[in-house]
């Protein structure tokens, strides 16, 4: 235990009932909660993000590796340490709405991602998919993006379940630099 930690349930004024929890607060996930960065509507003048982060330098949009058609950019809100995004340029919301080029650059940058990931990280296994409409879970379905989460044994604990909080050992920056540099160049 921690000098400053005690065993006795400390009274915190504005959390609620007493009881014998510890609490770790997490105030940066409020700003995914209350949808800050998402769009205002479908189009891509309406704020989307995925459309805005290729202007930006591949350090300030979190752009690990860019394509012809696609680019991989970590998630701002990740599931796993890791947790990457491919996604097309072109503000397209359904899979089935990508070309021929862009569905193969998809496939080819989250295979390099795999790729990268075990060879910077050492993951055992991932989850790899795309939540396509709003009903299916898509956090911002008008722009089409494919989830490549880096698993590993034991990597799930209590903290998800009880304490809805992930915790990340690693700033995304660093995440990011780490992983470009493990980026394979074929």
């Amino acid at each position: 235990m921690l000098p400053s930690m005690t065993s006795e349930p400390e009274q915190q004024i504005g959390v609620g009932t007493q009881d014998a929890f510890q609490r770790l607060w997490t105030p940066h996930r409020m700003a995914y909660i209350q949808g800050e960065n998402k769009p205002t509507g479908p189009g891509a003048d309406d704020g989307c993000p995925f459309c805005a982060i290729p202007a930006k330098s591949d350090e300030d949009g979190l752009i690990v590796r860019r394509g012809e058609q696609v680019y991989a950019v970590l998630n701002l809100y990740p599931y796993n340490g890791g947790h990457l995004m491919t996604v097309p340029y072109r503000h397209v919301a359904d899979y089935t709405d990508l070309t021929g080029p862009e569905t193969l650059e998809l496939a080819e940058l989250t295979k390099q991602a795999m790729t990268a990931l075990r060879t910077a990280s050492g993951a055992h296994g991932f989850n790899i998919g795309m939540n396509q409409g709003t009903v299916a879970g898509a956090g911002i379905a008008a722009h089409l993006h494919q989830h490549i989460v880096p698993r590993w044994g034991g990597d799930t604990n209590f903290m998800p379940v009880v304490g809805h909080t992930k915790v990340l050992p690693q700033l995304l920056a660093d995440t990011r630099k780490m992983l470009a540099d493990a980026w394979p160049t074929a």
